[in-house]
């Protein structure tokens, strides 16, 4: 197998890939509905990333077409100069070489995830949910079929049907190079894969994301945005589950009614903190640690602080590192709060929801990594690359 395939390589099996997709879209279909029918879990939000049905394959489709549109991201010229003895020294982008991404419920990771990463020279492994093991497999051999029509070797698209003892021992003891672990999926999955591997890991997934209602808020402004972030998407990362309102908010409890009133129109069970248990309609958290929990679920916390520095810090405290937003009038409070809150993305008068590769302009994503190496947010093809000195010289000895 080459170590890197070509550009034209690379998007001709991605094109490859919208063409089989399409052709085994009846496969697929019937694939994910026996899935679906053996899912005896009742994670509403697992149960929703695992269901495919033609928005999900148009989007597959759509994915990959981009990605073949956009520029090679390997060899790109980051940094350069003439040595004084005359060499030229020079930094580019490389791939790291073999990735594995590990995944919950999600076939179309088993898609998009997988696309970005080999648009980036990688080889991918790929390490699916038993959930979604039927609906993989189908389009494992598609990507199979692309790699042969362009006479380029199946293993540059590996699926690794492991139980959860086997991967343990993979991770421990892996039994071919891998450079770049990616675990999608909850926070079980991605304590497990950090416990036992020996490689880098790109932590991605966990949301647990804060709104802050500054008390210069446009209080619809605030309305909307709660509620498009809460329930448009309950299951995705960049949904919002915790609201803190400034207690000296003009009119503060007429607001609070209407986001219940409207949360309530959406089945939102609605928790609050000690300072806001008079409200009807609502249950008082039991413990502090509610605060930590990412929901994925029809569920949201409203809490009550003084001002913006106990906001700040309580999202600080609190959050998963991955989305804020503040609802302000203020630009002043809203640059505070953007420069203090230590997450991946930070929103002024905008939806959570926005946190998204596609959004944000890459073209999609592989993840949402909430470290902060290599990279933070969403990785999109760009940023799925390492790097590599060349020196060039005619004899220079040190």
């Amino acid at each position: 197998m080459s170590l890197i395939l070509s550009i034209e390589q690379r998007n001709s099996v991605l094109n490859s890939m919208v063409k089989w997709i399409e052709m085994g879209k009846n496969s697929l279909l019937e694939a994910n509905k026996k899935d679906l029918k053996d899912y005896s879990g009742n994670d509403i939000a697992m149960y929703d990333r695992l269901k495919v049905d033609d928005d999900k394959i148009k989007g597959m489709k759509q994915s990959l077409l981009e990605l073949a549109g956009q520029e090679d991201p390997l060899n790109i010229e980051r940094f350069q100069f003439e040595h004084e003895n005359g060499m030229h020294v020079s930094n580019r982008t490389a791939p790291f070489g073999t990735i594995l991404i590990i995944y919950e419920s999600r076939p179309d990771v088993t898609i998009e995830a997988a696309g970005i990463a080999f648009k980036s020279g990688n080889r991918i492994l790929l390490k699916g949910g038993k959930e979604s093991l039927n609906s993989n497999l189908v389009l494992i051999n598609l990507w199979h079929r692309a790699l042969e029509e362009n006479n380029i070797s199946k293993d540059w698209v590996t699926y690794l049907q492991y139980d959860r003892s086997q991967t343990q021992a993979f991770l421990e003891n892996p039994t071919q190079k891998v450079d770049l672990i990616v675990p999608r999926g909850g926070e079980r999955l991605i304590a497990f894969v950090k416990r036992h591997a020996t490689c880098p890991v790109i932590v991605s997934g966990r949301g647990n994301n804060f709104l802050f209602v500054d008390k210069e808020a446009d209080p619809q402004m605030a309305l909307d945005i709660i509620l498009n972030a809460k329930v448009t998407k309950i299951s995705a990362c960049n949904a919002l589950d915790k609201v803190l309102i400034a207690a000296d908010m003009p009119r503060k409890l007429e607001f609070i009614q209407h986001l219940v009133d409207g949360l309530n129109e959406s089945n939102v069970q609605i928790f609050t903190d000690t300072k806001l248990s008079s409200i009807e309609g609502t249950t008082t958290i039991k413990s502090e640690d509610t605060w930590y929990e990412e929901f994925l679920d029809y569920k949201i916390v409203l809490g009550q602080v003084p001002n913006l520095d106990e906001a700040i810090e309580k999202i600080n405290t609190y959050g998963g590192g991955h989305s804020a937003t503040i609802v302000t009038t203020n630009e002043e409070t809203a640059n505070a709060f953007m420069n203090a809150v230590d997450t991946a993305a930070v929103y002024h008068n905008a939806s959570t929801r926005f946190t998204d590769g596609g959004q944000f302009g890459l073209g999609g994503e592989l993840a949402i990594s909430t470290d902060k190496l290599h990279q933070r947010g969403p990785i999109g093809l760009q940023h799925l690359v390492t790097n590599k000195w060349y020196v060039k010289g005619n004899g220079q000895i040190r």
